[in-house]
């Protein structure tokens, strides 16, 4: 049976939940359509940055200040199935740092492209809060990794190290111990939940197929076609946070 075609969405959220529900190592992997709900544009949706630029359009505007975004349905949906000792680890290519926001444990998450909330000292490698960096960007800007030195900038707190932006913006490389972590649990993975991405940004995008050879149940909810489509046992073109949500609910069901 192809799921894609021949299952109703009650039934492919019941699939989902049960195979949850019966899952040993299950992985999530998120991208920006996770957080869109939260107000924060996507990238290459109908109106995403991307989108826009590549019809020669300027970006999106935000929907609410940066201050007031908060983490959305989705987010809280994978927190749930975090409580409930079922997801194992979690995959963002997002740098909004909604998850860790939404109470995903810090162990439990690579960023692979950073965090717009943390800087990271290239000495020691330690991840920096901006309580403790005291790092002010009116004065001393981002802080990306090409910015030059400036005499006096705040160094590590803990080693006196360079710190710079966590982000990580194109030609940058992705954190070592992030991706490692990544490419170990994708390979652990027996479900894997691919949430609200195109698929197109690599490497981070290999590691759904990754996961997918290995054996992984792969489940795709997503706004718009990728090349994946034809690939995922199960995909769903809908709201990333209702979906989830029904799926946890049956979830807790079953459980």
């Amino acid at each position: 049976m192809d799921n894609r075609t021949e299952q109703s969405l009650e039934e492919k959220i019941n699939q989902i939940a049960d195979w949850i529900v019966n899952s040993k190592h299950l992985v999530a992997f998120t991208r920006a359509g996770i957080s869109t709900e939260s107000g924060v544009p996507d990238f290459r949706g109908p109106d995403g940055a991307w989108t826009r630029r590549d019809k020669g359009l300027p970006p999106p505007k935000m929907k609410k200040d940066w201050d007031e975004v908060r983490p959305n349905k989705g987010h809280l949906a994978l927190v749930e199935l975090q409580n409930l000792g079922l997801l194992k680890f979690l995959i963002s290519q997002n740098v909004d740092g909604l998850h860790l926001i939404s109470s995903i444990k810090p162990e439990l998450i690579a960023e692979l492209h950073g965090n717009s909330k943390l800087m990271i000292c290239l000495s020691c490698d330690k991840k920096i809060s901006h309580e403790e960096d005291k790092w002010d960007k009116r004065y001393w800007g981002a802080g990306y990794r090409t910015n030059p030195t400036r005499d006096g900038q705040p160094t590590c707190p803990h080693c006196e190290g360079r710190i710079i932006s966590s982000v990580v913006n194109f030609g940058d490389p992705l954190p070592d111990e992030d991706y490692y972590k990544s490419r170990v649990h994708s390979e652990l993975a027996d479900v894997y939940l691919i949430l609200g991405s195109s698929l197109v940004v690599f490497p981070a995008a290999d590691l759904p197929e990754l996961a997918r050879k290995k054996g992984a149940k792969t489940i795709l909810i997503n706004v718009g076609e990728t090349p994946f489509d034809n690939l995922v046992a199960i995909k769903i073109e809908d709201k990333i946070g209702d979906i989830l949500t029904r799926i946890v609910e049956r979830v807790k069901t079953n459980l």
